[in-house]
């Protein structure tokens, strides 16, 4: 599968923005789906999760103002993010696997990456 992510821009702190995830050569419902994100001389961080038994997961930081989805008529991932804040400033990647519940938050759990698309926050 080949995955294509979209929608990343300069915004000020408290706005919202809303990711895409472009999937390709499969069908997105085939997989787990992931949202990981790096800063600026930071290593590489999960987001948030959806498993293929719709379940999802976020990591602490984002829970309450990310909701990650998924149309699979369109094989499209999204990722809407409110209320952002500068310490959300990264490059925000998708990836998709097989993976486990254990494995939710972990770049190990994916197989097959998107490039990333930068958001950046401002105060």
């Amino acid at each position: 599968v080949q995955l294509q992510a979209s929608g990343g821009g300069l915004v000020q702190a408290g706005d919202s923005l809303r990711l895409s995830c472009a999937a390709s050569g499969r069908t997105l419902s085939d997989y787990s789906m992931g949202w990981f994100r790096q800063a600026p001389g930071k290593e590489r961080e999960f987001v948030a999760a959806s498993l293929r038994g719709k379940s999802t997961y976020y990591t602490d930081s984002v829970k309450g103002r990310f909701t990650i989805s998924r149309d699979n008529a369109e094989n499209t991932l999204y990722l809407q993010m409110n209320s952002l804040k500068p310490d959300d400033t990264a490059v925000y990647t998708c990836a998709a696997g097989f993976t486990i519940w254990s494995l939710r938050d972990k770049a190990g759990g994916y197989r097959y990456w998107g490039q990333g698309t930068l958001v950046t926050v401002s105060s």
